[in-house]
């Protein structure tokens, strides 16, 4: 299965200095029109101690100057790997526009202030969703998942204040370099990554490079 990527070409000149700025940029133009379902879905990569690499499709939350949030449980798989190496990758596969954006850096986890604020804009049934599944880990039923929901919905009723759970939380990815890759025909495909060149975010220095297809 073959397709030719027909698009207007993407060049420096079209850059915003800032990559966060063009991520902006770019995430508008997707989100617009209802051309993808759930824009905000990334692909999550972290790996183990050992190497082994592991991914996922998770919610992009809120992106600003400071890098990328999403939010988890902190005993999940990426969790627990995350917390052994904060390197990560992330990746928006916005295949109907040909493009894609891909970010490397390193996983903070956000303030316990940040975690609540979030948690309390979740619908009812999401925050007890927390509560109920202990991710990654088995479970011998879904008749038993249900039963832990269902035991939480009798306990907190529609409208009552649910805590956050302590082992939940969000990270934030503050990124090292973002790529921005544009599919063009004949694979003469756009890829322009920022790099950053300071020490941390607040730095601000990116360098621009243009990496072969």
């Amino acid at each position: 299965m073959r397709e030719q990527y027909r698009s207007e070409d993407f060049t420096e000149r079209d850059l915003s200095p800032d990559p966060m700025d063009q991520f902006a940029r770019w995430f508008r133009q997707v989100a617009v029109g209802g051309v993808l379902h759930e824009p905000n879905a990334m692909i999550v990569s972290t790996a183990a101690p050992d190497g082994r690499p592991s991914s996922r499709t998770v919610l992009l939350k809120q992106y600003d100057e400071r890098g990328f949030v999403f939010f988890t449980n902190y005993d999940s798989r990426k969790g627990r790997e995350l917390a052994a190496n904060p390197y990560v990758s992330l990746l928006f596969p916005w295949h109907p526009m040909a493009r894609q954006v891909i970010v490397t850096g390193t996983a903070l986890r956000t303030s316990r202030e940040e975690t609540v604020a979030y948690f309390r804009t979740r619908p009812h049934g999401s925050q007890l969703g927390a509560w109920a599944s202990a991710q990654s880990t088995v479970v011998g039923s879904r008749e038993e998942l249900v039963r832990r929901y269902e035991e939480l919905s009798a306990r907190y009723s529609e409208g009552e204040k649910v805590p956050a759970p302590p082992h939940w939380g969000g990270f934030r990815v503050v990124p090292e370099t973002i790529e921005f890759w544009q599919g063009h025909e004949n694979r003469l495909h756009d890829r322009l990554r920022y790099v950053r060149e300071g020490d941390g975010p607040g730095d601000g220095q990116w360098r621009v490079e243009r990496l072969c297809p």
